[in-house]
């Protein structure tokens, strides 16, 4: 994944509170096996009407949040199934890092797995954030190396813990954490060998099960 660190744009502001996966990406959308093509179904019960067509009160069809790479969200944003592909759809859609009073645990975890920032802000923080988002034209800064969140006339600091901030900053998902470790996998590998057991196949004689050492 792509290393963050400064994540500067529009915020789309999304106030509502326990926005679970099924809403973020309904679950007939959970078809592909890659892990693009989500982004167009985000939202898709609430940004489209009942005839399928874009709905324009909705704040993501609007042109001007179309480029928005932050968005905020209300308290227990990502709540419901465990499901991977909300992370992913908000992501594919062009959101860098989602600001929110809370999250829940399992979307947090698959947030930082992809390079999604979750940043957790206290609730009046994200409430006056939400309303500076209301003005497409005001700029959202984050600062993942110092775990800071500026717009016009506000500054808030965010807590993460020191690994995850590590992966995230240095773009290492589970993979390049287990590829950093390949001699070390290497070499229990060889050695592991001569720690199987061996089975006798002689017909002659019962099964024999013994240890090389």
């Amino acid at each position: 994944m792509d290393p963050v660190g400064t994540i500067s744009g529009r915020a789309a502001p999304l106030p509502r509170a326990n926005v679970d996966t099924d809403q973020i990406i309904p679950k007939q959308f959970l078809k592909r096996v890659e892990r693009s093509g989500f982004g167009e179904y985000l939202f898709y019960d609430w940004a489209a009407d009942h005839e399928g067509e874009p709905d324009p009160e909705f704040v993501l069809n609007q042109r001007a949040y179309r480029d928005a790479v932050v968005l905020v969200a209300g308290p227990n944003f990502g709540s419901g199934s465990s499901r991977e592909h909300a992370p992913w759809s908000l992501q594919d859609w062009g959101f860098d890092a989602i600001i929110a009073p809370s999250f829940a645990d399992i979307f947090y975890t698959n947030c930082t797995k992809i390079g999604l920032l979750p940043v957790v802000l206290a609730e009046d923080e994200v409430t006056l954030l939400t309303a500076i988002a209301t003005d497409p034209t005001n700029v959202v800064t984050i600062d993942l190396e110092h775990q800071t969140v500026e717009a016009p006339d506000f500054v808030a600091r965010f807590e993460i813990d020191e690994f995850t901030k590590h992966c995230l900053m240095n773009g290492l998902d589970s993979i390049d954490l287990t590829l950093a470790h390949t001699e070390e996998i290497a070499s229990f590998e060889g050695e592991r060998a001569t720690h199987k057991p061996v089975v006798s196949l002689d017909a002659a004689d019962p099964p024999d099960i013994r240890f090389n050492v």
